[in-house]
């Protein structure tokens, strides 16, 4: 059975800029996950987005499918989904694109404002991501869905164990547990710890990317969601660097003791 986990907690309204950087470093050095409190997404916003999520998830599969994943967007049946919310839906779901666009927008406010400090956090200059990677990023925001029912298939009910890709990803879930994460993702056998619910909080993890620019001292941490017999919503915003953008070990993290893991890659070729 796996144990309860309690992250490091990030406010991102804090005027100690320094110390929240210093906050953020410790998190993703020993975590590489952490609660985001005070990050400017108001509840009413994001309740209405997940009644949109419910609504969309409740329509006909046949409507569903005509909206078939397409580079990054649309659906993809059984459990998770790239939304667009320029899509069809506005045809069923009136209120589905002005109340994802708004999220969006927050969501890429809030991230912005994260990458900020953890630039800092990096003895970087606070504006290094903003001029690099956020200029023209490649943000989207995935919906998901995993049903209640538990079956003769319910090892692939969830999401399996996986990293995600690119820079930092914020997670809004919906209360109901399931998100697991594996500190040592090399150590057999794998050690589980279930990552307890925040009432208005984000839950922030780092990307592979990231990892690389910080010559893994920040981890990017393998992490699933299993089933517990409950219907699931969340809402994943991955914020990720444009493909052109070079990712090369930071100064700030390698040395002659510790020389770069890795040769500079543009990340549309990661």
């Amino acid at each position: 059975m796996a144990t309860k986990l309690r992250l490091p907690m990030v406010d991102l309204s804090s005027p100690d800029r320094l110390s929240t950087a210093n906050s953020i470093r410790q998190a993703c050095v020993d975590y590489g996950f952490f609660y985001l409190v005070n990050h400017g997404v108001d509840d009413q916003l994001l309740s209405s987005a997940f009644q949109q999520s419910a609504k969309f998830f409740t329509l006909p599969l046949n409507y569903k499918l005509s909206l078939s994943r397409k580079e990054y967007r649309g659906y993809t049946p059984l459990y998770s989904e790239n939304l667009d919310p320029s899509s069809q839906s506005k045809e069923l779901l009136p209120d589905w694109r002005p109340t994802m666009e708004s999220l969006i927008w927050k969501l890429l406010e809030a991230g912005k404002k994260l990458m900020s400090l953890i630039a800092l956090s990096l003895n970087l200059d606070d504006d290094f991501f903003e001029k690099t990677a956020l200029n023209k990023p490649a943000a989207f925001l995935r919906l998901l869905h995993y049903p209640g029912e538990l079956g003769s298939y319910e090892e692939l009910c969830g999401a399996s164990a996986h990293s995600d890709y690119g820079m930092i990803t914020l997670l809004v879930t919906d209360g109901v547990p399931g998100l697991q994460i594996c500190k040592e993702k090399f150590k057999q056998p794998r050690v589980w710890e279930d990552v307890s619910h925040v009432e208005g909080a984000f839950i922030v993890n780092i990307g592979d990317l990231m990892e690389r620019w910080t010559n893994c001292i920040y981890r990017s941490t393998l992490h699933r969601v299993i089933p517990t017999g409950k219907e699931r919503y969340s809402m994943a915003f991955f914020l990720d660097p444009p493909s052109d953008c070079v990712v090369e070990c930071f100064e700030s993290c390698c040395s002659e003791s510790s020389p770069p893991r890795f040769p500079p890659i543009r990340s549309g070729d990661y």
